[in-house]
């Protein structure tokens, strides 16, 4: 075969492995690490997700861009989406407790959709409303105020770790076209400070992964594969 023959056939080969690449992290699963605890105890801090974004989203590998496909989340499913106060920083993790046009209210320590009080065995502590003093950081996005109906191609979410979560409660709803997926498996899990899964922190999460070659009491292996 003669080489100029070869050169192209190497040149496409590659061509279709970079475009599968592109189409594959664009459209259908992409990795995530949990950096906080405001999903525990179902997400612990650094917990390596794989997330698929089938029928949610379609993005553009290494560029913002995106686009919302046909699927909707259900109530109590844990969503992945773009924070609406700071799309620019890293996705939030939470779960969908309100649908468009459903009416939220929170107390007695519970959360009530509709009228009807929900029963959550996932969360950790009490459900509260926002303190009736609370001040939003994010201009344009206020505390909501229960009870509350949500507006059409919202979606109300809160984090599993009820007192420690900041989620719609603080800032509002998800609009639909911020949902890129849903996290799918944990493939990784790792007992180590939070400050290595924090943004930029490479030297930290370089030596978190060392760690755990080294010392592989740091990786929780009960928590490997588990599926949601």
């Amino acid at each position: 075969m003669p080489v100029k023959t070869k050169i192209q056939r190497e040149i496409i080969a590659w061509f279709w492995v970079g475009l599968a690449f592109l189409l594959i992290n664009g459209t259908i699963g992409q990795a995530r690490v949990i950096p906080s605890g405001s999903m525990e105890n179902t997400l612990l801090i650094g917990d390596h997700l794989i997330m698929s974004r089938i029928g949610y989203d379609a993005g553009v590998p290494f560029t913002n861009w995106h686009v919302p496909l046909w699927r909707n989340p259900k109530r109590q499913q844990v969503i992945i989406f773009k924070p609406p106060f700071a799309p620019e920083t890293p996705d939030y993790v939470k779960r969908v407790i309100g649908l468009p046009g459903d009416t939220i209210d929170i107390h007695d320590g519970a959360v009530w959709v509709n009228g009807q009080k929900q029963i959550e065995k996932y969360t950790t502590g009490p459900t509260e409303p926002p303190p009736a003093d609370y001040y939003s950081p994010y201009p344009g996005f206020d505390a909501l105020r229960f009870p509350y109906k949500v507006p059409p191609n919202c979606y109300l979410v809160l984090g599993d770790n009820r007192g420690n979560s900041l989620d719609s409660r603080f800032w509002g709803c998800v609009p639909r076209t911020n949902i890129i997926g849903t996290p799918v498996m944990i493939y990784m899990s790792l007992d180590v400070s939070s400050v290595a899964w924090e943004p930029g922190q490479i030297r930290e999460r370089f030596f978190a992964y060392a760690n755990a070659i080294l010392h592989p009491g740091t990786v929780r292996w009960k928590r490997i594969f588990n599926t949601f």
